[in-house]
């Protein structure tokens, strides 16, 4: 029997997924291109937030609907959280794995379709982590470093699904980079719920320099992305590692959520609009150069229209390159679902979320204006199909992505070259324009 994957949610889900194909390659299921060919879907969901727990409960009764024969599994943080109520209400799914093991997945498999071998040994997490099966563009692999948080904001259900913070042994992490970038992987991208805490249950600090460090000791031409780094204890010591490797990309995802410090206490979070300048300006100082992405959480309970202009006023004076805005979701079992009152209501929350979505737009637009004329070094994700009166010029047009450009989020590169370019390796070129939020490049 074979199987299909849908992987919804964050990238922390997507090297869960990649985890579980490998796992069921060596437990003897093949893959399936498409979910038509499949005699097994798993959905792998996310639980984070409401638009995605309707998203992964739709995408369960989608496939029922369409395939009533084949044989549904829902996996991920959604059957985690819910497994009881799931297995009660969700009979559309033949199966539900609520186990934070990814790696015991095949093994769990092959009971639920009745598949047992004799002999059959258990696999570890660790065992596929290099070798697993990628789903990110070409030349590009997250790298899951640690799981759970023990930040316990107070509208974050993270904790709850994922549990207290487990970090990765610093080796096991090393070896992963160094056989990816073996595989020909260009860009490794360490992720984690908290990166900045990497190491912080082992050595009670962070080990995320350490950790930088160690792979820069890898020999070959890559980059290293950093995504998800908490502002209250963001680990200075990074900065002269990125200072030393051209490699570390001076690129910083930091999730300031809100700049109110009354709203940031009530988040459980420790920080203040000034403090927040003060972090940005720093980085600035030592990094010179230095993209930042922020995620901003709009219609927090007693989000006031002052509280709205400090993250307003925040946001210009931050200059983030980079902004994604989301609606508070009411989550039960955090701690704010507990707050008495307070309520906004969701009109306000969504027309403050446009507001920050369209004064982040100049912002954006100017930053990537000034890299008009400029040469750069572009990661080569696909070749795209281009009409035949635009082929015949002799020109190719490529996606990739540049150091400032994270995965799927931060926009594009849109490539011409008269040759033929390779997915998933570099390549230099001279930027020629901007079209909305992707950048044109000449290779």
């Amino acid at each position: 029997m074979n199987f299909y994957i849908e992987s919804l949610g964050c990238a922390k889900n997507q090297v869960e997924s990649e985890i579980m194909i490998s796992c069921l390659n060596a437990a003897g299921f093949p893959a399936a291109a498409v979910p038509e060919e499949a005699d097994i879907i798993i959905i792998n969901s996310c639980g984070f937030i409401k638009d995605a727990k309707r998203e992964s409960i739709n995408t369960v009764l989608s496939y029922r609907k369409e395939y009533p024969q084949k044989i549904i599994i829902l996996a991920g943080c959604l059957a985690i959280r819910y497994a009881k109520d799931l297995r009660e209400s969700l009979s559309e799914a033949d199966a539900i794995y609520d186990s934070l093991d990814s790696a015991a997945f095949g093994m769990w498999l092959r009971d639920v379709v009745k598949k047992h071998e004799d002999g059959a040994r258990a696999i570890s997490a660790e065992d596929m982590y290099a070798a697993r099966s990628l789903l990110s563009p070409a030349g590009s692999a997250y790298i899951k470093v640690s799981d759970g948080c023990d930040n316990r904001c107070s509208f974050c259900a993270i904790p709850l699904i994922r549990g207290k913070q487990r970090s990765r042994a610093l080796e096991n992490i090393v070896a992963e980079c160094k056989a990816l970038v073996g595989r020909g992987v260009k860009e490794l991208c360490l992720i984690a719920q908290d990166l900045a805490a990497y190491g912080m249950d082992i050595a009670g600090k962070s080990l995320l320099a350490e950790l930088m460090a160690h792979i820069g000791g890898i020999e070959g031409d890559f980059w290293v992305r950093l995504l998800y780094l908490h502002p209250d204890h963001f680990p200075f010591d990074i900065l002269p590692v990125i200072s030393n490797d051209s490699r570390m990309l001076p690129y910083f995802d930091i999730p300031f959520q809100h700049s109110s410090q009354r709203i940031l206490r009530a988040m459980n979070r420790r920080g203040s609009l000034a403090a927040y300048l003060d972090l940005l300006t720093e980085i600035r100082r030592n990094i010179p150069g230095a993209v930042f992405r922020t995620t901003l959480l709009t219609g927090f309970p007693f989000e006031t229209d002052f509280d709205f202009a400090m993250l307003l006023d925040f946001q210009n004076r931050a200059s983030f390159d980079w902004l994604g805005v989301f609606t508070y979701s009411h989550e039960e079992g955090t701690a704010a679902a507990a707050f008495k009152g307070g309520r906004v209501l969701k009109k306000t929350a969504l027309a403050r979320k446009k507001a920050l979505e369209k004064a982040q737009i100049p912002i954006t637009t100017e930053k990537l204006a000034r890299l008009t004329g400029t040469t750069a070094r572009a990661l080569v994700e696909k070749e795209l199909v281009l009409p035949p009166a635009v082929c015949a010029s002799g020109s190719r047009l490529y996606l990739g992505r540049l150091p400032c450009q994270a995965p799927e989020v931060d926009g594009a590169a849109l490539i011409y070259s008269a040759e033929a370019l390779v997915p998933g390796a570099f390549v230099s070129g001279t930027i020629t324009g901007i079209t909305g939020f992707d950048i044109q490049m000449k290779a």
